[in-house]
């Protein structure tokens, strides 16, 4: 059978951006420079990102393009009579891990969007308690149990209705059309951001130097920063790279994805600290889902036009989430279709009907299962810090192992090379790094988790 293939490169990374560019960049990224110190931790960020982020992800493209297949498959091609296909399996079952509870989340921002929609979320938010009308908003939704089973459940419909059109069809059709209309709704949030009497004093918050915040544990929060905002170790990469053609640049195909998600992830706190600053927020409130549900909600409602503004927000937000979950899914997706051989149909069928159950633990566990605890932690915080902290580091350290040391002599160097008749001193230095600077890295990271 033969392999598809992205038919363009806009649409390639169209594609690999909006697997990276996630939640993570809009909720927690700024906070992370805020607290950080500013340019301080930006100036870290994009020296981690070449040391670790890229070399690591020119690793992974290596893999999934040299074994053209699936994540498991891609080593089994490459070291058939090998074991190094285990850390594929172990990146197959991370990224569903992830999308069991990732999937819960995205279903949280459909909600609002609807509700920003019908104009259900400013109803009875009255001044002078504006905060605390969110907050119990936002409590009250997560708490319960059917209302977010529903929209976890239309955001698993909507990634099969994307995934049975396969890679061309649907992939890449659908990342061409949301990854600009993101950037288009971030431009405009950000002029408006902008355009507000607290921008500079905002800007400020965000981009001073603070040099004190200098530590070693910024350094490894940097460290882990650079390594998860790049979709490292998920089988994202590995899976979406055997559909890259042979013609594509890995070097500069990193170098870009990279840059663009940091744009954004720059550009979210372009559009938060101005409007923090503005209406006199509590800048603590700017992590997580306090941010996006709390926080942002509560600068839309003294803004004219307010649920305008949610609307493009919430949008933006679901956007994100949609052409993330899409990514983590096709892992699983793509070792059904490869591994058993089944129909594209099918293997969607396989990999979501599960997640009906699982996604719904996860999403109960705020709610009528909220008892219910596994080593003091509930379903959804379980498999949050089991995949975080522990699988994705060893899956990219397996990776790097495997191309920098164990895969076949050469193999490493001619995926960097590609049409080129030798391997320039960029191709050299990355593999150094592959080969000793990114395992001490990851392992830093691993360490600094447990």
């Amino acid at each position: 059978m033969a392999k598809s293939s992205f038919s363009s490169r806009a649409g390639l990374i169209a594609a690999t951006v909006g697997s990276a560019v996630g939640l993570g960049n809009i909720w927690r990224f700024p906070a992370e420079v805020h607290e950080g110190g500013g340019a301080v931790f930006l100036f870290l960020y994009i020296i981690c990102v070449a040391l670790l982020g890229i070399p690591v992800m020119m690793s992974e493209f290596s893999l999934g393009r040299a074994g053209h297949s699936d994540a498991v498959g891609a080593f089994r091609n490459i070291a058939p009579r090998s074991h190094w296909w285990i850390f594929g399996a172990l990146a197959v079952l991370t990224s569903y891990l992830i999308l069991c509870y990732y999937m819960v989340v995205a279903g949280w921002t459909l909600e609002y969007l609807y509700e920003s929609l019908t104009g259900n979320l400013f109803a009875g938010i009255v001044p002078g308690n504006i905060e605390e009308g969110f907050s119990a908003k936002m409590e009250t939704y997560i708490s319960s149990d059917w209302t977010p089973l529903l929209f976890t459940w239309i955001l698993i419909l909507l990634n099969g209705a994307v995934l049975i059109g396969g890679v061309n069809a649907g992939i890449e059709r659908i990342s061409r059309l949301l990854m600009p209309l993101l950037f288009i709704l971030l431009v405009t949030l950000a002029i408006v951001a902008l355009s507000m009497p607290g921008a500079g004093k905002g800007l400020q918050y965000f981009f001073a130097p603070d040099f004190s915040k200098i530590s070693p544990g910024l350094i490894v929060n940097v460290l882990g920063q650079a390594f998860f905002s790049l979709s490292l170790g998920m089988g994202i990469l590995v899976t979406y790279s055997a559909y890259f053609p042979k013609s594509t640049n890995l070097g500069s195909t990193s170098v870009t994805i990279s840059g663009l998600d940091l744009l954004v992830a720059v550009m979210m706190g372009v559009i938060i600290f101005p409007a923090v600053a503005t209406f006199g927020l509590d800048s603590a409130d700017i992590r997580g889902t306090t941010l996006v549900f709390v926080t942002l909600p509560e600068v839309f409602a003294m803004l004219p036009g307010s649920s305008l503004w949610a609307i493009l927000f919430f949008t933006l937000l679901l956007v994100a989430a949609l052409t993330s979950t899409i990514s983590i899914a096709e892992v699983s997706v793509a070792f059904v279709h490869d591994r058993f051989h089944k129909s594209r149909r099918t293997a969607v069928a396989i990999v979501l009907l599960p997640l009906f159950v699982f996604s719904s633990l996860c999403s109960l566990s705020f709610g009528s299962l909220s008892g219910i605890k596994i080593f003091g932690l509930s379903f959804f915080n379980l498999l949050d810090t089991v995949t975080t902290n522990y699988l994705l580091p060893v899956v990219s350290l397996g990776i790097c192992l495997f191309i920098g040391w164990f895969a076949p002599k050469d193999l490493f160097r001619s995926e960097l090379q590609g049409s080129r008749s030798s391997a320039s001193l960029s191709d050299r230095i990355v593999m150094a790094i592959v080969r000793y600077i990114a395992p001490l890295l990851i392992l830093t990271i691993l360490i600094s988790g447990l």
